[in-house]
């Protein structure tokens, strides 16, 4: 039997992503209906719809009523990071037990948990802040990212 629990990206925030690398995918001042994008991303309308709003109360995209409305990006793909858009969509990207790790304490021998979990988080941290929508809807993830995602052992647990 697999266990396949670990890091976890929630159905949202991968459904927040790809919403927005299809807006990401158009030109700057074309909109596109949550109906087109959740068609082209299979992503169920009803829930897409919370997302986009979501992402329109976090900033990260606007909404136009009528005919030609839709939503787009607020800003230029190449500046909105991956980490923002999980960000809005569920929150702090790490958490332990719910909790950021700065607000934790251990004893004992447990006490160097807490510069291992603030670890975790700068380096989750440090990907998806780095990498932008720009980035993925091109293909050109920085080369730091691709020799990681390119490891054999990357998606293997010991």
């Amino acid at each position: 039997m697999t266990d396949n629990r670990g890091m976890r990206i929630s159905a949202k925030a991968d459904y927040a992503v790809r919403a927005a690398l299809e807006l990401a995918s158009v030109s700057d001042d074309a909109s596109l209906k949550a109906e087109v994008i959740a068609a082209a991303q299979g992503i169920p309308h009803k829930f897409l719809e919370g997302i986009l709003g979501d992402l329109r109360r976090g900033g990260l995209v606007v909404s136009q009523r009528g005919g030609k409305g839709g939503y787009r990006l607020a800003r230029p793909a190449d500046t909105i990071a991956i980490a923002d858009i999980i960000r809005v969509a569920d929150g702090p990207l790490v958490s332990v037990r719910g909790v950021r790790p700065p607000e934790l304490s251990y004893v004992g021998p447990a006490e160097s948990l807490l510069p291992l979990w603030i670890a975790v988080r700068a380096n989750v941290r440090k990907i998806l802040g780095e990498v932008t929508l720009a980035d993925v809807a091109t293909a050109k993830l920085p080369e730091e990212v691709q020799g990681l995602a390119e490891d054999p052992e990357a998606w293997t647990n010991p």
